[in-house]
Formats: C-alpha cells, structure tokens, sequence
C-alpha cells in the first residue's frame, strides 16, 4: 500500500513523497482513513511507529479548503511538552510547505504577545501545551467555540505530568461536534476513563500491545554498586565500551541529578549537553538541536525528552537511574530503534532498584537480560575516581559521618566539642572535602603552652580545680578595666 492509495490530496502525496517516503506505517495506513472519515479514532501504538504523520497528513488534506477567523483557530492540537509542540509544527513546515496554511505554536518560555499577534490573524493549526493555552483563554484572548478537530497526543504522558484537569476543561472548551483524535502508547485506568468520556463511537487503532518494546531494541541490565560515584564510573566505562555508539541519551529520574551527571560527564572529557524542565525554552532548544546536529553526542535527560521525540538516529540509551514507573521504562527505550533501526538499551540497576527491575519486566512481558559492565579497578584507581566525581558534583559526606569519624579519633563522645578542637590553628580537609583533622591524625597544632593561654572570657565556666596550677604565680589583670578590680563589700 502506497500513501496515494489512503485518500490523501495530490499536494500532500507529492510533499511525502519528496521526504523520500513511499510506504505508510501500520499507524498510519490504518489511522488516515478514519480521520479523513470525519470519525473519532483512538490510536495506540509504541513510539516510533508514525503516531505523528498519521494526524498531520489527513489535518493537511482537510485544511486546504476554508479560512481561519480571528482568534478562532479551526483544529486544535495539545502535546504535554514544548519540545514535542515543535516537533509536530516542523512536521506541518515539512508536509505543508506547498498549503498557504498558518500555524501557530502555543507554548511556554515565548513572548505573550508575540502568541497574541499570531492568533489575531487567524490560525488554522494551533500546537499547545494545556497550560499556555489556558492562560490565552482565560485572558480572552482565545475563542475555541471554532475548533472542528481535537488532537491530543501522549495522552498517557499528560497523565503522568498532571495535565488531565486541564484536558477536561479545554475539552469542555470545544464544540461538542467536534473530531477527535487520541493517541497514546499506554491505556492506564485513568486515560481510558477520559477516552470514554470525550470520544464518540471511536475507531480503536491498535498496531501492538500497550506498554510493549519495539523488538529491534536490544535491552540489558548492568548492576553496580549504589554510591553515586560507582553508578557514575559504570556509565563511564559503558560509553567507553560500547559498540557502535554514535549518540546516546541518558536518562536521570531527578532534575538536580541530569545537573551533577552533566557536569560530572563534562569534567572526564565528555562532550554532553543537559536536557530538564527548569531550563529556559532558549537553552532546551538549543540543547536539542546540537544533539540532533551531531555536535553533542551525549544527550544528559530527565523525562521532558522520553516522550515523542523524533530523533531516527538514536544508537543507545542509558538508564543511569531506573525509572520508578515502568510505563516511563517504555517511552525512555523507545528514543532507540525508531523507524526499523536496531538500537541499544541499558540500565544501570542497583540493589535497591530489583523492585522496579521487576514491575518492568512484567508489564513488557520479558526478561530483561543481565549483563556484566566489565568494570574492574583497583583500589586506589576507584578512589581517584571517587576523588574526582565527588568535587566534580559538589557532593560532601554527611555530618554525621565526619563527627562520628573524629570522635573515634579523639576518644571523646560523638557530637561532642573539645577545647583543643577549638584552639587548633588550622581546619584539615580529608578526601571527600569535609573537615576531618581530628581523623586523619597528622599535622596537628602544637599545643598552646600554659603562659600563652588566654584567661576565660566573661560568662565562660572556669576550668576544673584539678587542671589548674596550685603553685602557679597570680594571674596578671592589668588588661581588665578598673571597675571590674574594685572589691565588692558585702552587706552584714
């Protein structure tokens, strides 16, 4: 099946086919007929599959007859984040290069008023995220009362960020009459609750089972220890051994950790750039298009890239942290071995993660096979390597640890102060960066002899009897002011 044979219009068969695509996927051969239909259609399929191509080329056909209003867009498309927002708008520059049709992008991190002018001259595809299009309404500067067609991709993805509030609100937005198109890789309780409630009679589109992996993925789990530093020398040494590795992204489950592996990568010559939602959209884009270009092989993410991102040529991904949810397990793996290419995943699983390890192989029912990183270092080559990861991420050993450290050193309580703590004259810095001279036992400060000793300060306890010199001169007080030397005549 060819894509002139799915109903399609003469200029988008001609703009698919200069992209050099002959054969629709599965997806799409199913889906484009549906659409073109005018029938609700609920689309699940595993990224990578053309979930994309198989709305924005019946969306093109259909919009080349009518005109879009002011401030009244005619189709509407909600994605979860920005990077997929602007994925979906090169798809419509792609297809749509020979359609005089205005597409507007809704999103965060962008000027309010250069949105603004966007949507007064009218706007026949608007790409949103909830939130941003939200705030146009609420403003009043957005009529939905003229959207024909709803699409809402990811829609398991927009669960998981807790946008389906406000999905129920812009669905009640729209005219009731409207086409709706939904597509997601996963059917959790809630999405398919909301399927039922806002979809018609819909064509249900199924190319494989929820939550599965494409089997041209090659999927592994390396265990190592659960220090930080040992989870950072494995996925060095991963990088450094894997076959075939053009570029990688790696996964974080935490934005403050995408931050220290970013720079932890970067200070053992990495050539890496980060990728997380506390960046500015400039610096997100930015990121994005040095990885797609080539310039940055290694891409350092949290789950603001798992989800949609076309990128074909995706060798390997890293799980440096294992997902909590295995739905996110599928979508993190589906960024390799996109469009028939054979990609590679590992993750990087300690003791504690055999829980999640499990709930994953459950729902994409297979194990997953356990490899051996093949790491071996001396001792002293591993602490070197602690050394450095450790000022590399800023990282300090608790204070609990250093205390306990020095009182077995001192012999005195844990917690606990000393005098001759407080008269050093220098701060020791062990390994790790903390202060630890009491432990390491070297270089100590001499003590301060006996006439060099300061006497006790205002509201300070005196020391002990038994420490103090009976035969020792009177004690020189002519540093005190005189009215602190008056003696004191008590009354009878």
């Amino acid at each position: 099946m060819s894509f002139s044979n799915l109903g399609l219009s003469d200029k988008v068969v001609a703009a698919v086919a200069a992209a050099g695509y002959t054969t629709p996927t599965p997806i799409q051969a199913q889906a484009i007929p549906h659409v073109l239909a005018r029938k609700d259609v609920l689309g699940i399929a595993q990224t990578g599959t053309g979930k994309t191509a198989a709305f924005v080329l019946p969306m093109l056909t259909m919009l080349e007859k009518g005109r879009a209003r002011a401030r009244m867009p005619r189709t509407l498309i909600l994605e979860p984040t920005r990077e997929l927002a602007a994925q979906v708008k090169e798809n419509f520059d792609k297809y749509g290069a020979g359609q005089k049709l205005n597409v507007a992008l809704i999103i965060g991190g962008v000027s309010f008023d250069d949105q603004d002018s966007k949507l007064m001259r009218g706007v026949d595809v608007l790409i949103a995220t909830p939130g941003r299009l939200l705030d146009h309404s609420e403003r009043g500067k957005l009529l939905l009362t003229g959207v024909e067609l709803l699409v809402i991709d990811e829609a398991d993805r927009m669960l998981d960020m807790g946008f389906i509030p406000d999905i129920e609100r812009i669905c009640k937005l729209v005219p009731f009459t409207r086409q709706t198109l939904f597509f997601t890789a996963t059917m959790p309780t809630e999405i398919r609750r909301i399927t039922e409630t806002f979809l018609h009679n819909p064509e249900r589109v199924e190319v494989s089972k929820p939550a599965s992996t494409a089997v041209t993925v090659t999927q592994s789990v390396v265990s190592c220890g659960r220090e930080p530093h040992e989870k950072r020398e494995t996925l060095r040494h991963l990088i450094r051994s894997a076959k075939d590795l053009q570029n990688a992204i790696i996964f974080c489950n935490r934005k403050r950790e995408v931050a220290l592996l970013h720079r932890s990568l970067q200070k053992h010559g990495f050539a890496a750039v980060a990728l997380h939602g506390d960046m500015d959209q400039s610096a997100r884009t930015a990121a994005l298009d040095q990885f797609r270009k080539g310039e940055m092989p290694l891409l350092v993410a949290s789950d603001v890239a798992a989800r949609g991102l076309d990128i074909p040529e995706v060798s390997h991904v890293f799980n440096f942290d294992v997902p909590h949810h295995p739905d996110d397990y599928v979508h993190r793996i589906g960024r390799t071995g996109r469009a028939g290419r054979s990609g590679t995943a590992i993750s990087i699983a300690t003791s504690a993660d055999s829980k999640s390890i499990a709930a994953i192989e459950k729902l994409i029912g297979q194990t997953i096979t356990r490899a051996d990183s093949g790491l071996v270092a001396s001792a002293s080559e591993s602490q070197d390597t602690h050394q450095s990861a450790d000022r590399s991420s800023g990282e300090r050993k608790p204070r609990r640890d250093r205390d306990a450290k020095r009182s077995r050193s001192s012999g005195r309580p844990e917690g606990g102060r000393s005098e001759g703590r407080r008269n050093e004259g220098g701060r020791g810095r062990d390994e790790h960066g903390g202060d630890n001279a009491g432990a390491r036992g070297e270089r100590k400060a001499p003590p301060i002899a006996a006439s060099q000793q300061q006497p006790p300060s205002i509201g300070r306890a005196p020391a002990p009897q038994s420490s103090r010199d009976h035969h020792s001169e009177p004690a020189d007080h002519s540093h005190l002011p005189a009215f602190l030397l008056r003696p004191i005549r008590a009354r009878v």
